[in-house]
């Protein structure tokens, strides 16, 4: 096993360390400090539930509607049980892997802080299933993104007590069989471990967090691809222009226009004298749209940093001031407005490549029709259009936003909910969406650049076109194009500038 480790304690977690987590395949660990934190707080809970005469939410109570029913001592281990059973109610697809990890990171991560009344035995456990990539069977629906991620967690958490199913080694397998080939023992769960597990936003923390890792790459793509169309459709680079953008100074804009300045720098096409006096919004705009989208990208990644570095379950316990405090940072409402920006922000992306490859196709700029010789014959990429088109339509309608629907539960007592998980799912296909689209333009602009030659662009970009050139050959007659574009998503998301 790799001794490369992400420490998780009080410490900010930035989005590198998250990035390494997951590029690198690196294990998890809880600091000496965090360990110490944890059995602080477990050690003042014990004194607390010494007192017969002690009344704590979720803590000897019911939950929810049922918060006035008090439970005896006897009855603790029980109740936190039959909290994760009764919860564990997901349904829809199964959630990916990689985000399944993400979750079993950030609830460890939010437990570090020693606020939640957890026994080390339990994040010991939690730890465990991260380094050795056994994953929790979770399913996409059940969440309200209030109260916590309950459904989901409630199935990242089942495996500690010896119920639900796990993906192990490319097989789903039962957790009972499982822990007695790994010799691991159900853990005994104690007087708030329930509640501390599955009162959290990790369902939508970590879908979002990936939903940003997958953005970042697609918006620096984004950029180069759209350089490529620049070129490829012989376009005018004054709107690029740096004294353009800084009376309109907005981040994003700025970075930009400076980006694809850079990009297309020594072009002999982008240098050789234009015809046309104007060019069409999807690439002049280009500085304002996809610097909009930068800026609702960074936004967004601050609220999610700020989310992932809290405690955000209920109720809290707080040692050192002898508090134990019911409130609601369990309610997602930050990362539902944000989860919903984000899908917007990206759909814009493809809103725009898919202009652009439009453009590409429509027989302009000695360009041919649809980009293939002999056009009536050929049908070219006229049908990869279509597919954008579609696309692009489809991330319409999946942005409606999810956060501003609520809907009561619990008899009324939990009558408002974030439907953050709802946002975060969504977000997650609004971005494949996108990925997509962009793999069509760079199809288009790669084919576009070939009847350009013997005409060069810059370096960047012909090296760009070269690597491309190498996973997609020039299309020179009609072939099947679905593996062609397959190909071009592939090199989408994993292409490094």
């Amino acid at each position: 096993m790799s001794y490369n480790y992400l420490p998780l304690d009080k410490s900010w977690l930035d989005f590198e360390q998250v990035k390494n987590l997951l590029d690198y395949d690196q294990q998890i660990s809880i600091t000496f400090d965090a360990h110490d934190r944890i059995n602080k707080c477990r050690e003042y809970l014990n004194k607390k539930m010494a007192d017969p005469n002690s009344v704590y939410y979720g803590i000897n109570t019911g939950f929810g509607f049922l918060q006035n029913v008090r439970i005896k001592n006897e009855q603790i281990e029980k109740l936190q049980d039959n909290l994760l059973k009764s919860h564990a109610c997901g349904m829809g697809e199964e959630v990916p892997a990689v985000i399944v990890k993400l979750m079993l990171m950030l609830k460890v991560k939010s437990l570090s802080y020693g606020y939640s009344g957890v026994q080390i035995a339990t994040v010991k456990r939690l730890m465990d299933m991260f380094n050795y990539d056994v994953l929790p069977v979770i399913y996409t629906q059940g969440s309200l993104g209030a109260s916590g991620d309950l459904a989901p967690l409630s199935h990242l958490s089942l495996p500690l007590i010896g119920l639900g199913e796990v993906n192990y080694k490319g097989e789903r397998r039962k957790v009972e069989g499982l822990w007695q080939e790994l010799e691991w023992e159900v853990i005994r769960l104690q007087s708030k471990e329930g509640l501390a597990l599955i009162n959290g936003t990790q369902f939508m923390s970590a879908y979002g967090l990936y939903c940003l890792k997958k953005a970042e790459q697609l918006i620096k793509m984004a950029d180069l691809i759209c350089a490529l169309s620049f070129d490829a459709f012989d376009c005018i680079t004054e709107p690029l222009t740096e004294c353009i953008q800084t009376i309109r100074p907005h981040k994003g804009q700025i970075a930009t226009a400076k980006i694809i300045r850079d990009y297309l720098n020594g072009s002999g096409i982008a240098n050789h004298k234009k015809e046309q006096v104007q060019d069409p919004y999807s690439f002049r705009c280009v500085p304002q749209v996809h610097g909009a989208t930068k800026d609702v990208f960074d936004n967004v990644l601050d609220v999610f940093l700020t989310e992932i570095n809290s405690v955000t379950d209920n109720p809290n316990v707080f040692p050192d001031d002898d508090l134990i405090v019911s409130g609601g940072n369990f309610h997602g409402q930050p990362l539902a407005l944000r989860l919903d920006f984000l899908s917007i922000a990206m759909s814009e992306l493809a809103n725009i490549s898919e202009r652009r490859i439009y453009q590409l196709i429509s027989g302009q700029r000695n360009l041919p029709l649809f980009l293939v010789t002999d056009p009536g014959l050929n049908s070219g990429f006229m049908i990869p259009q279509y597919t954008a088109a579609g696309i692009v339509s489809e991330n319409k309608q999946l942005c409606t936003p999810a956060s501003v629907d609520s809907i009561s539960s619990s008899n009324n007592q939990e009558d408002h909910v974030s439907m953050g998980a709802n946002a975060a799912t969504k977000c997650l296909r609004v971005i494949d969406n996108v990925e997509k689209v962009l793999a069509i333009e760079l199809l288009s602009a790669a084919q576009a650049l070939d009847f350009r030659r013997p005409a060069k662009t810059s370096e960047l970009l012909e090296e760009l076109h070269t690597a491309f050139r190498k996973v997609v050959s020039f299309n020179e007659e009609d072939r099947v194009l679905h593996d062609d574009m397959m190909k071009a998503v592939e090199f989408v998301t994993s292409y490094k500038i």
